[in-house]
């Protein structure tokens, strides 16, 4: 049987399926998280193992990939900044047309579905065109950044915003609003545009000694971070290329404070068993091996899918709670 890698490096091909089955399939459109494996939820993964196809981005790490069922059919839809291999609105027919096939589909999306992420446009489409689907809510790259993004004395709100419009084209933002002192402004999809988004936040009135925290990558082991002002944000983010946030604000600051717990933290030895139960190894690599001691998740309900998975979680060695 092929491995996770073996099917994800095979030729991807798309097939347009339009017969209706016997047996109406089910979308769920779900939120992979920041991209470390530990940070899926746990609805997250059960779909996962039990899902027959799963559609995914071409940012999804290897090792979430790995988690789905053996035998399931990987749909790299290739979805990245300047960069699709499928239109969204192709994605959408695809979906509909996997899903009349009878299929178990997980549309596996960076972050949280509905966080810039296309999932209400996808989940609309879906729902008119009679096909049964569900969200399941991911942990947002904000949240993995490693700052609070609220803070007594520092942020009252915090506000997510996104750096990228459709056609290149600058996002029309509340730019005076989010010049404002005491929140934290979280710029995804940003770094392209850091510059532009630097100086329309110093004409708005945000001092360009604002503090401004560039995380890459968060939550990866490839993690890259850089703490700047807003006024040499341009400059700072020209050595990155990947997908990044921008955390302005005050709080921002507390990135040299925070430092040395989190090194601490990450320095301490990985958790072996938990990560022997998702088949990862210490430095969350996959190792195609499971304990079989391992937890046994409930797969999602059939026929009668419209209530979500049921309650009670897993058990063990496949017993039922």
């Amino acid at each position: 049987m092929a491995s996770g890698h073996e099917r994800a490096g095979a030729k991807k091909r798309l097939v347009v399926l339009t017969a209706k089955t016997a047996r109406d399939g089910v979308v769920w459109l779900v939120g992979a998280g920041p991209g470390d494996p530990d940070l899926l939820t746990v609805k997250a993964l059960r779909l996962l193992q039990s899902a027959d196809v799963v559609v995914h981005d071409r940012l999804t790490p290897q090792a979430i990939l790995d988690l789905a069922a053996p035998a399931a059919r990987m749909i790299d839809v290739g979805k990245r900044k300047s960069h699709h291999t499928l239109p969204q609105d192709d994605i959408n027919q695809l979906l509909v047309a996997l899903a009349r096939e009878g299929l178990t589909v997980v549309r596996l999306k960076g972050g949280d579905p509905y966080l810039f992420g296309r999932g209400g446009e996808e989940l609309a489409v879906l729902r008119a065109a009679g096909v049964e689907a569900h969200v399941v809510p991911g942990v947002t790259a904000a949240l993995a950044a490693g700052l609070p993004l609220t803070h007594r004395g520092l942020a009252q709100a915090v506000a997510f915003v996104t750096g990228h419009a459709a056609s290149g084209a600058e996002p029309d933002l509340d730019w005076a609003s989010l010049a404002k002192a005491n929140q934290t402004v979280v710029v995804y999809m940003g770094l392209s545009t850091a510059p532009k988004i630097a100086a329309r936040l110093m004409a708005a009135g945000r001092a360009g000694s604002t503090p401004v925290l560039v995380v890459e990558n968060a939550s990866l082991a490839d993690e890259r971070r850089i703490s700047t002002t807003l006024g040499a944000l341009g400059d700072d983010v020209q050595a990155l290329d990947g997908p990044a946030l921008l955390v302005i604000g005050e709080v921002a600051a507390l990135e040299d404070s925070l430092l040395p717990l989190r090194e601490k933290v990450s320095a301490q030895p990985t958790d072996e068993g938990s990560h022997r139960r998702l088949g990862l190894d210490r430095d969350g690599a996959r190792t195609g091996r499971r304990d079989p001691s391992s937890v046994s998740l409930r797969e999602p309900p059939s026929p009668a899918r419209g209530e979500g998975l049921p309650r009670g979680g897993f058990s063990r060695a496949g017993g039922r709670s």
